[in-house]
């Protein structure tokens, strides 16, 4: 019987990273739970083995009812009834089917009534459920934004909101507006004390919100009257069954149809401040889109194993001119690149993973006593790790997915433009990952600052140093010339002193930083497991050649005066 996590060997790989020592002590405090808890872990081995266990039931899950439900329920999707959304049908058995497997409150404590998992192991999850269905990943991840309460909310709040979404009720984040898409500043839901009630109030419209109709909501709106960004901006705790939140609208979407995307009206909505008024942009949204865009990175991963499923299967299937088309270098070509982009981006996905957790397990130390001196630094630099790591983590995977999607149909030919087959499904499902929880481009502004600092170009010089066996010695000094290219490149940019030269060539920067980045990830991979990604490995790294030679080219015969001819003109 298929399994999507067994199947797929590469991602329990991930397991076995040096890093997972670490961070199953700090998750787990030395054990500390094993007398209290019947499935809390004695010890690393047993930690490790308990993973393995959720991934097998969820790997089944997805395989044997989310993916045999996929079709009907894109055909289906969510519908409009009296001012509340009715999920497809078959996305009622998914949600009963993760209720039953115990898939709810994945990353929250056992007092609670979570499974007190790392962020590694619920990033594969994640992308185990999204190559079954991308848009049901979108109604099950976003039980993540729990974190943001867990983190901020008071031990009230906790006590009250976390059980229930570890017993399987659903969560969105209502950030976006008409007005206020990617520049959330400009947010205007309006939040009012009510002084009789000892509550607040929320009055306006959300749009574009996932998973709009959910169970609990945390809401972003302007608590200071007379302001106009990001300071006068707070984080609420919306319930359903307090009422005051109608559907207006559901998009009628190109893919991710599975996922209900509504405009919501607020009418005096009762409501509770999570955390400090005034921090609702500047410090509760951060927190939360970060942890948004890690999983839009492992949907993404997803849908780019599934489409190179989908083009593997029918490359090896199809016959034409007397032999199977996978013989034909221009599709096996496709192929080795879509299995390259997929194993250096899950790489990606994972090593940000890893670092998130390691700060988010300190972090959640401090709560509980004074870190010391060495975790404080510890804490400090993966914090940094993770930030610098995430918006290439996002912004590639999400590019990946699309190029993955694409590459099937082709394989596909025309049948892959038909709709029984799953790849155009894919295809549309995907085209929103590099758009929403912040486009590639934002990607781009994020990372920009660690590049221009040499954030990135240190910790290339620092991943050279790690040591390969013979065979991959001359991948690693093949990269190693790219990151001198780059740095050169770099070199160049700052040197120009314009800050409108830098902004255009950003993008550029961004893709060569990512791309060395994954291709030590992927040597480093195949260093320790040559019989899983030795292949993947010498694709990236020709991969990597040929886009960071082609970019250097364009940025060092690149000057301010060429600008001009870029402009869009009428």
């Amino acid at each position: 019987m298929a399994n999507y996590y067994t199947d797929h060997p590469e991602i329990g790989f991930h397991l076995n990273h040096p890093l997972m020592k670490r961070i199953v002590e700090l998750k787990e405090r030395n054990f500390v739970e094993k007398e209290q808890f019947e499935d809390a872990p004695v010890n690393y081995e047993d930690a490790i083995e308990n993973y393995k266990r959720i991934l097998d039931i969820t790997g089944d899950v997805a395989a044997n009812i989310i993916e045999p439900n996929s079709e009907d329920v894109d055909i289906e999707g969510p519908h409009l009834e009296n001012g509340r959304m009715i999920y497809a049908s078959k996305t009622y058995e998914n949600l009963d089917a993760t209720r039953k497997a115990g898939l709810w409150g994945i990353s929250m404590p056992r007092r609670f009534g979570g499974l007190n998992l790392p962020n590694v192991v619920f990033s594969m999850l994640s992308e185990i459920i999204s190559a079954a269905d991308a848009g049901f990943q979108n109604i099950w991840s976003l039980q993540s934004c729990i974190d943001t309460l867990y983190e901020f909310g008071t031990e009230e709040q906790c006590q009250k909101y976390i059980p229930r979404i570890c017993a399987g009720e659903t969560m969105s984040m209502d950030l976006t507006e008409p007005d206020a898409g990617s520049d959330l500043q400009r947010v205007m839901l309006k939040a009012t004390f009510d002084e009789k009630e000892n509550c607040w109030r929320l009055n306006g419209v959300k749009r574009f919100i996932t998973n709009g109709d959910s169970d609990i909501h945390l809401v972003l709106a302007r608590s200071e009257e007379g302001t106009h960004d990001g300071r006068g901006l707070s984080m609420f705790i919306y319930d359903k069954r307090d009422g005051g939140v109608d559907v207006r609208h559901i998009e009628h979407k190109l893919g991710i149809h599975g996922s209900p995307t509504c405009e919501l009206t607020y009418k005096n909505a009762k409501a509770e401040l999570c955390g400090s008024t005034r921090l609702g942009l500047i410090k509760y949204v951060m927190a939360l889109m970060n942890g948004a865009r890690l999983g839009i990175a492992a949907q993404s991963v997803g849908v780019e194993q599934e489409a190179y499923n989908e083009g593997l299967a029918y490359a090896k299937d199809r016959t034409q001119f007397g032999k199977k088309i996978i013989e034909f270098p221009a599709v096996y070509d496709m192929l080795s690149r879509m299995k390259a982009k997929l194993d250096a981006g899950r790489s990606l996905l994972y090593q940000t993973a890893r670092y998130v957790d390691i700060y988010k397990a300190l972090d959640d130390i401090s709560r509980d006593r004074k870190l010391t001196p060495e975790e404080r630094q510890e804490q400090k630099k993966y914090t940094r790790l993770a930030d610098a790591f995430t918006p290439l983590a996002k912004g590639m995977n999400s590019e990946y997915s699309n190029q993955n999607a694409y590459d099937a149909i082709s394989i596909h030919g025309g049948s892959g433009f038909i709709m029984e087959y799953k790849s155009q499904r894919l295809f549309r499902d995907a085209r929103i990952f590099s758009i929403y929880e912040g486009t590639t481009q934002l990607q781009v502004v994020a990372a920009i600052r660690y590049i221009t600092n040499g954030t990135y170009l240190g910790i290339m010089k620092e991943m050279l140093e790690t040591e390969v066996s013979d065979a991959f010695k001359p991948l690693q000094a093949r990269t190693a010339k790219l990151v001198a290219l780059y740095e050169e490149a770099l070199e160049g940019v700052k040197a120009a002193d314009n800050q409108e030269v830098q902004d255009f060539l950003a993008r550029r920067l961004y893709d060569m930083t990512a791309d060395i980045i994954m291709s030590l990830l992927i040597i480093d991979d195949a260093n320790r497991a040559p019989e899983l990604f030795t292949k993947s490995a010498n694709v990236y790294v020709r991969h990597a050649e040929e886009e960071v030679c082609g970019h250097a080219t364009y940025i060092n015969n690149f000057d301010a005066d060429s600008l001009e001819s870029f402009r869009a003109t009428e």
